[in-house]
């Protein structure tokens, strides 16, 4: 059964505080889970044999869990009998970060962005070795970069993934003067993009907001003075309410 305990709140007030009920996990269910994350940042796709030595479990088992997974799109199986994570995790990530509030900043600073700048305007975060699209804000030109949100890229020489590796960890050394980072040629010969981290309330990385355009209109001088801007939109995004908990970057 669950219970209840108490706790204080800031002011010393107590309430009440549901306990979670003690009851077992389902063994198929815990085992299901124990291949999905079994995946690591920097994973491309894993063989039956790395799938057993990270998960301790039989071949034979873990083909059947995979099936399973498989109908429900979060493992792929790929040509050479591989697996790798599939778009329903990209999916679900996309709805946690919205169930955190968090396109409740994000799309309003994106709007501000496009406005600043006539370009689109996005919110990525880290999937491994890819680039999950989250929140995008289109430019009002006919001209403009085609990601959704939901896509998912390569994590290569773009501004984006450059932040989204630079900052991944708190003690990556990383400088945050030295962003924006603005790049272009790298994706496409003539598209360029201007990306700053956002971070949460204890300085983790939660993502790199990019503003992108073709580089005939987006240059390097029209980068330089939506700078500001970008710093200044990625710092109120940053943290539970505002403010980066790396710094300000103003």
């Amino acid at each position: 059964m669950q219970g209840e305990s108490f706790e204080e709140d800031s002011a010393g007030k107590a309430y009440k505080v549901k306990t979670r009920p003690k009851l077992e996990g389902v063994a198929s269910a815990g085992r299901l889970l124990t291949v999905l994350t079994a995946f690591r940042r920097g994973d491309a796709a894993l063989d039956l044999a790395e799938l057993a030595e990270r998960t301790r479990l039989v071949k034979s088992t873990i083909m059947r869990l995979c099936i399973s997974l498989e109908e429900f799109g979060l493992i792929q199986r790929t040509d050479d009998g591989k697996y790798h994570l599939g778009m329903e995790v990209a999916r679900l990530g996309s709805i946690y970060l919205e169930g955190y509030g968090l396109g409740q900043r994000v799309i309003p600073a994106l709007e501000e962005l496009v406005a600043a700048t006539q370009e689109t305007g996005f919110f990525y975060v880290r999937r491994g070795n890819q680039r999950l699209c989250v929140f995008r804000v289109t430019s009002p030109s006919r001209l403009r970069i085609d990601v959704r949100p939901g896509d998912l890229r390569p994590l290569d020489q773009s501004s984006t993934a450059q932040v989204l590796r630079l900052f991944d960890t708190p003690d990556s050394g990383a400088d945050l003067d030295d962003a924006p980072i603005y790049t272009s040629g790298t994706t496409d010969p003539h598209i360029a993009s201007m990306s700053m981290p956002v971070f949460d309330a204890e300085g983790r990385l939660l993502g790199a907001m990019t503003v992108s355009g073709p580089l005939s209109r987006f240059t390097p001088e029209k980068a330089a003075a939506a700078r500001d801007t970008l710093r200044r939109l990625a710092s109120s995004v940053s943290g539970p309410s505002g403010g980066s908990g790396a710094g300000p970057v103003a």
